[in-house]
């Protein structure tokens, strides 16, 4: 482990960019983040009991700050370097005097991390083979010392040569292919985020970069606090439920007067009922995703009482006149508070939901807790007419854009040995591609970046709904502005102005025209000129979008947004 501060990242970057397990660029240097194991024992407790038990812990910790906290641990990876002036390639310890040092012990030049690693869907990372890849398999005895070299020629990879001391020689081209490596070298299972290695592992490697974006794919879980949890009291219970949860109801009747001295606007009541249903919450099987966002839903449709306290605020608005027969519900959204946590991750092929593909594990050993970030904001929570989604999700133009979407990722599922997924739902794409379109409008607006704003759909069975809300958990979370925007008369030009301009996109008719763009051809009619937003800003990826779906393309009456083209 190292003994000196390398780097410098956020708090939420090593939850979402940066986790554990993911390759940390620092400088000319390079070094993966370690596991849970090695990360210091203290840091900052977050609660949030629905997302806790259903990730089958008890608690969050935001990652340390550094100061009197400490720092999150990282070691060197890759361990391969090479010079730039002698051209050596092996590890540290061969061509450097101490392990600590970059430095090349013949040229004190500094030394150059490998630009290529080797992994396996299962999680597992290690070196890239140069000595097997060069002699195309076991090297044999006698010395063999390596080295690389660019010939200048061209960026391809067939311009990088490695050679050995015994004449070998073999450039980089080809090694990128699915079976490249399979020929020379098999998968360790090795795990150097964590203290051991799975040598079980019988995965095929890949080659990859080392800063590429499939090197490390966190599987994110995140919940909005939700009355009750939501609540001063639910804050109180949380704080004190190591000692509140071993209570009996007699002896919480002794104890609470004491411990709610001082707590103004709580009642024993109040905190008793909350200690039962949370005893009720921790006794039950875990919650599903689907029904984390079962409830969000009910909270947002049914909003928050005026003047209620807590971390979750939302008070229904008026729906402006230009906007009914297809917008049932406005509510501003004040005040909320999500909880984003780090579950896994894997590499190679992205987590994809509901599929039974193990995450590589966080750490070694069973624990209680996984790191964390809570962002506190504010948002729109817009609700459309179900009579008016039902009756456009059946018409052709829906159904048959959504086949295109089904097969694709039916292809996508066969290519990475998956059974095949339920067929993509019209509503969930078009619910998709009008929050894409509305977040473009709204940073234009409400003067936030849109990078700091976020999307939430809300899809399910009798559910037709997006939540619209600031996504970062810097200053820039709640200036106020966006849930302002809720107004009847701001949020009907909000919405009219994104139906005009998703009408066009200046990659048309290219755009409007395609049939499969993006990851795995699962978008339509979606490019960076129109629906694409900011990775921070997309919880599903910018997959599943499609602007024809909302304006109808050569069939404008088939456009879920027609019914208010008569208003723009």
């Amino acid at each position: 482990m190292p003994r000196k501060h390398v780097a410098k990242a956020r708090q939420g970057q090593l939850v979402t960019t940066y986790g554990v397990g993911s390759v940390f660029p620092a400088g000319d240097q390079s070094y993966m983040i370690a596991g849970l194991d090695y990360w210091p024992r203290y840091s900052t407790p977050i609660h949030e009991p629905r997302l806790a038990r259903a990730l089958g812990v008890r608690s969050f910790r935001s990652p340390p700050s550094g100061l009197s906290r400490g720092d999150v641990p990282a070691m060197r990876f890759p361990t391969v370097h090479y010079c730039p002036k002698c051209h050596r390639l092996g590890t540290l310890s061969e061509l450097s005097d101490s392990v600590n040092e970059n430095d090349c012990r013949q040229c004190d030049r500094p030394l150059i991390p490998s630009r290529f690693v080797a992994c396996c869907d299962a999680g597992h990372i290690e070196d890239f083979p140069y000595r097997a890849w060069v002699h195309e398999g076991p090297a044999g005895d006698g010395e063999h010392v390596l080295s690389l070299r660019a010939l200048g020629r061209s960026s391809s990879l067939d311009d990088i040569l490695v050679s050995c001391t015994c004449g070998a020689r073999r450039s980089l081209a080809g090694a990128f292919g699915k079976q490249a490596l399979t020929r020379v070298a098999r998968c360790h299972g090795k795990r150097p985020w964590l203290p051991s290695d799975d040598p079980s592992c019988d995965r095929p490697l890949r080659t990859l970069q080392r800063g590429s974006s499939n090197v490390w794919f966190g599987s994110l879980r995140s919940s909005i606090s939700i009355p009750p949890w939501s609540t001063m009291a639910a804050e109180f219970v949380e704080q004190h439920w190591q000692v509140l949860s071993s209570l009996t109801d007699e002896m919480l009747d002794q104890s609470l007067p004491a411990m709610l001295a001082g707590h103004h606007g709580l009642s024993i009541d109040t905190v008793k009922a909350l200690i039962t249903r949370r005893r009720g919450v921790d006794a039950g099987s875990p919650p599903t995703d689907r029904e984390l966002r079962a409830d969000e839903y009910l909270a947002l449709r049914d909003g928050t009482r005026p003047g209620e306290r807590g971390s979750f605020v939302c008070e229904p608005e008026e729906v402006a006149p230009a906007l009914t027969g297809l917008v049932a519900q406005v509510s501003r959204v004040s005040r909320l508070r999500e909880v984003r946590a780090l579950a896994g991750f894997t590499r190679v092929v992205p987590p994809v939901p509901d599929a039974d593909h193990p995450l590589a594990p966080l750490a070694e050993d069973e624990t209680d807790w996984l790191p964390a970030t809570e962002i506190h904001g504010e948002g729109i929570f817009i609700r459309l007419d179900e009579t008016a989604v039902r009756a456009w999700e059946t018409n052709r133009l829906a159904t048959e854009r959504a086949e295109f979407l089904t097969h694709a990722r039916h292809i996508r599922d066969a290519s990475l040995g998956l059974p095949p997924s339920p067929p993509v739902q019209p509503r969930f794409v078009a619910l998709h591609s009008l929050a894409h379109v509305l977040v473009t409008e709204l940073s234009l607006h409400a003067g936030y970046p849109v990078a700091s704003l976020r999307e939430r759909v809300y899809s399910g069975e009798d559910q037709a709904g997006i939540l619209l809300y600031t996504a970062s958990s810097d200053a820039a979370g709640s200036l106020g502005g966006l849930a302002a925007l809720a107004h009847p008369d701001r949020l009907e030009e909000v919405v009219l102005g994104a139906l005009e301009h998703s009408e066009w996109c200046s990659s048309d008719p290219v755009c409007a025209e395609s049939r499969g763009s993006g990851t795995d051809s699962l978008n339509l009619a979606a490019c960076h000129a129109c629906l694409l937003l900011p990775e921070t800003s997309c919880e599903h990826a910018n997959l599943y979008l499609d602007r024809v779906m909302l304006t109808g393309g050569d069939h404008p009456e088939d456009g879920m947004l027609s019914r208010l083209r008569a208003h723009a």
